[in-house]
């Protein structure tokens, strides 16, 4: 018996130890290997808009998710100075205000990663204006980029005017990115595609354009002004529409040249939309030299004559010229035509709202979502202040801005309800944000996700603690190695079995 026992407990002791083996070496060869990966990758976008340019720095693995790289924003710089459309005259002014930012960029990259870092500038609707109204001076514009980046160490893949559409759908990229409407990680930390989630919806208010860009729910019905975007492997049809000069820049130049033209002095009017008691003086260029407000433009134009603005806070007055600004009667019989004469399918589903949005929400002390009782409250409360009362209400106080949030607030409020048809039951699906994360919501990282599609995937390349034909070997040797300790426990157990028997048998018929 103790023969019997002995090989038994050996064999025991081989199984176990052989399982263990097998198990740890595979765990270690899993979690232990070295990623020697192609590393990071890094993307510097320009986002040139009409009132100001803001640098992004964009990063993602070499190796990529679907042919989309995983894109974060690691750094945000807003350059100083006017949007570079205000350069028109003098193109060759630019190079200044972008260097504070681009010096800033070159630390914050590694520097042999420079000259392998591509560099985008998308201009959108100011640029798209002056294309339209000087179409050499927008070149002169873009040419003396080009030439301030061939200067500098990144790869400059060009300055292009993006469309309207282009900015509506990378806005609306860039929400469901970040909201992790295309990829979520699961349990075991690996990037997979959300199961039956819905996209949002995505509204941006920039200075000189507007967009909304949503999936309607028959996404053939308005082909021609659906995009498909092709992102993680997956296809989206996505509705998008920019209202060029509804911007709030621009559409407040249309309020200041509606209120002149609806005056009858020339020089000194009153705005039921500026603070009680605020007054201001302009240049008649300022507001009637904009292409947008070139069909209210007075018969006796003179760009350089002042015109004195008195604020006189009346939010029931203000909302009914704001209300001037639309044309609602274009196509009043359509349910599917908001205002202008434009075809929109039914908004549907959550929205994000940020840039102009954001910002006119905060100045009401409003944030995330709410109802729109609170938001018409809010604001005839805001419309009633004096301009010295205001300047103790906002969290950051500047003229340019403060004297015209009254205004952005009646204007949301067309453009929302009368506009793209949100009502008090639907208002509260929109979210008013302005980053997630530490991402800003902006069209600038979904034009990086796109861009991404185009840059070829690396592989990885993977140093292992054991070489494959060593841990393969020692795999089929420890599992060999508990298989035949298996089989001889199972065979020991058997004959152990059997000498059982024969032992009650001979036990049994032993005579008395």
């Amino acid at each position: 018996r103790m023969l019997t026992r002995t090989p038994s407990v050996v064999a025991q002791v081989f199984l176990f130890l052989s399982i263990v083996l097998v198990i740890a070496i595979a765990v270690i060869q899993i979690n232990q290997q070295q990623i020697l990966s192609p590393g990071l990758k890094y993307g510097i976008v320009l986002d040139a808009g009409s009132s100001r340019t803001t640098v992004y720095i964009y990063e993602w693995p070499a190796e990529k998710e679907n042919n989309t790289g995983v894109v974060t924003q690691t750094f945000k710089c807003n350059v100083k100075g006017p949007g570079i459309s205000s350069y028109e005259s003098s193109p060759g002014a630019l190079a200044k205000p972008l260097d504070d930012c681009l010096n800033k960029v070159k630390e914050r990259i590694p520097a042999h990663l420079h000259k392998n870092t591509s560099v985008y500038l998308g201009a959108t609707a100011g640029m798209r204006l002056l294309r339209l109204q000087n179409e050499s001076a927008a070149n002169e514009v873009l040419a003396s980029i080009q030439n301030y980046f061939r200067a500098q160490p990144f790869e400059f893949r060009g300055a292009q005017i993006i469309t309207g559409p282009e900015e509506g759908v990378y806005g609306w990229i860039t929400a469901n990115y970040l909201m992790g409407n295309f990829l979520e990680k699961n349990l075991w930390r690996t990037w997979v595609h959300p199961y039956r989630k819905e996209t949002m919806g995505a509204l941006d208010l920039g200075g000189a354009s507007t967009q909304i860009s949503f999936i309607p729910e028959d996404s053939q019905e308005h082909f021609n002004s659906t995009l498909q975007v092709k992102l993680y492997g997956y296809n989206y049809n996505v509705y998008t529409h920019s209202y060029q000069c509804y911007g709030r820049d621009e559409a407040e130049k249309k309020l200041l040249a509606l209120l002149l033209q609806k005056s009858n002095a020339s020089s000194n009017v009153d705005n039921p939309c500026y603070p009680q008691n605020y007054n201001t003086s302009l240049m008649m260029k300022y507001f009637s030299g904009s292409l947008c407000t070139q069909s209210l433009r007075p018969a006796n134009y003179y760009p350089n004559q002042l015109v004195n603005f008195h604020g006189t806070g009346d939010p029931g007055l203000c909302q009914e010229m704001v209300s001037l600004l639309f044309n609602f009667s274009a196509c009043r019989d359509s349910e599917d035509c908001p205002f202008n004469g434009m075809q929109q399918p039914k908004a549907k589903g959550n929205f994000v709202a940020f840039s102009g949005f954001y910002y006119t929400i905060n100045a009401l002390n409003l944030s995330g979502h709410f109802s729109l009782d609170d938001f018409n409250s809010s604001m005839w409360f805001f419309c009633s202040q004096s301009w010295a009362q205001l300047q103790f209400m906002l969290p950051k106080f500047e003229e340019i801005y403060a004297r015209s949030y009254c205004f952005s607030a009646n204007f949301i409020y067309y453009l929302l309800v009368h506009g793209y048809n949100f009502n008090a039951e639907t208002w509260p699906q929109i979210h008013f944000q302005k980053e997630v994360g530490n991402s800003s919501i902006a069209w600038s990282l979904g034009y990086m996700l796109s861009l991404t599609n185009m840059i070829p995937a690396e592989g990885k390349l993977i140093q292992l603690p054991l070489k494959p034909p060593l841990f393969a070997g020692l795999l089929v040797f420890l599992t060999a190695t508990a298989l035949l300790c298996f089989l001889f426990l199972v065979y020991l157990c058997i004959v152990s079995h059997n000498q059982k028997n024969i032992t009650h048998v001979e036990h049994v018929f032993i005579p008395e």
